[in-house]
């Protein structure tokens, strides 16, 4: 049911939110835990994130239930797809509550992004929970680069048998994300298609960004999405297709013999600003309005304090309608030095 704000009949959907580029918010993604059970090199070194980082306490996390009536308060003003990320949101303890009450929000879309260690003994209850999609992270056939690329010795074989589970859960279709890096495992893109091409799965590469300040991020290990597709189409021709839907970040291609899809995202080289409609929700409250930000806006105090929800909804509203963020546009040689949120903390 539509929420009852002031300028809302409970009935009739209220206005979208547009920010000061003109861009709605339709994708809301929230982190649900800064803890992960991997170390990789592009989003939670080792070298920053030890074993013994002082992760959040538990109580600075928003609840199921916080979270819920934020999300209520988003779909309300036209958000229509949800996406649960962390860390490893899989780590979160009791995910598939909130799930539930996720997927009762009427005509929203409910996906969750997961490195694939846990989601074999996961993955069926969270389809019974109500959650859609998975999308998996996968930088490596080979096992030796993907153990130097998640640095916690998680196996291949460990998240294949997710991806498996998962798809015979109905957690379909699965999308598989490989962060390419160059000199560590650009090596790995066709061995990659090789064995995804055919399967129903699709495959999507992503150019390694400069998210966050601890991933030492340099230009010349970023390989252009449009050299990926070229050394794809080499073996196998490749033809673009539409979007699924505006802002989709994706650029989608399929394989000329029709034996599927892949996708290409390219924030570095071909920056995607100008359509980009999401908003993260850290673990612990607070709004971001980009992947780049280096600052946020403090919900959970609202949420503690006693506001109601119309006071919530001018919150967001006025987060939203003064953003903007065009950051991979505006790329220069200085970026790389700013004190950016890390993306292990939002999601990517």
């Amino acid at each position: 049911m539509a929420l009852a704000l002031p300028y809302n009949d409970g009935v009739t959907p209220l206005p979208p939110l547009l920010d000061s580029l003109g861009r709605p918010v339709r994708d809301l993604r929230i982190s649900v835990t800064d803890h992960c059970n991997f170390r990789c090199v592009y989003c939670m070194p080792k070298t920053v994130f030890g074993r013994d980082y002082p992760f959040l306490p538990r109580t600075d996390l928003l609840s199921f239930e916080e979270i819920t009536r934020i999300a209520q308060l988003f779909a309300a003003r036209g958000v229509s797809k949800i996406r649960l990320t962390g860390g490893e949101p899989l780590l979160r303890h009791g995910i598939e509550k909130l799930i539930e009450l996720l997927a009762a929000i009427p005509g929203v879309e409910l996906t969750l992004t997961t490195n694939g260690a846990l989601l074999a003994q996961k993955a069926a209850a969270l389809h019974s929970a109500g959650l859609q999609r998975v999308t998996v992270s996968l930088d490596a056939l080979d096992d030796t680069v993907f153990k130097q690329m998640n640095d916690a010795g998680c196996s291949v074989a460990k998240v294949f048998e997710g991806i498996e589970v998962a798809n015979a859960a109905g957690l379909a279709p699965i999308k598989i994300n490989m962060v390419v890096k160059r000199g560590t495992n650009d090596h790995e893109i066709l061995p990659l298609v090789r064995h995804f091409r055919g399967s129903g799965h699709i495959l999507r590469f992503i150019e390694y960004m400069d998210a966050g300040s601890s991933n030492g991020w340099k230009l010349d290990e970023v390989v252009p999405s449009a050299e990926v597709l070229r050394i794809i189409g080499a073996e196998f021709p490749l033809e673009p297709i539409d979007a699924n839907y505006p802002g989709e970040v994706a650029a989608r291609w399929r394989y000329q013999d029709g034996t599927g899809e892949i996708g290409v995202i390219s924030s570095v080289t071909q920056a995607f600003c100008n359509s980009c409609t999401r908003i993260r929700l850290s673990t612990e409250g607070k709004l971001y309005t980009c992947l780049f930000a280096t600052e946020g806006h403090d919900l959970r105090d609202l949420l503690r304090g006693g506001s109601n929800d119309n006071e919530l909804d001018a919150a967001i509203a006025g987060i939203w309608q003064s953003r903007q963020n065009r950051y991979s546009l505006l790329r220069v040689a200085a970026t790389p030095t700013l004190k950016k949120i890390e993306m292990s903390y939002i999601g990517g």
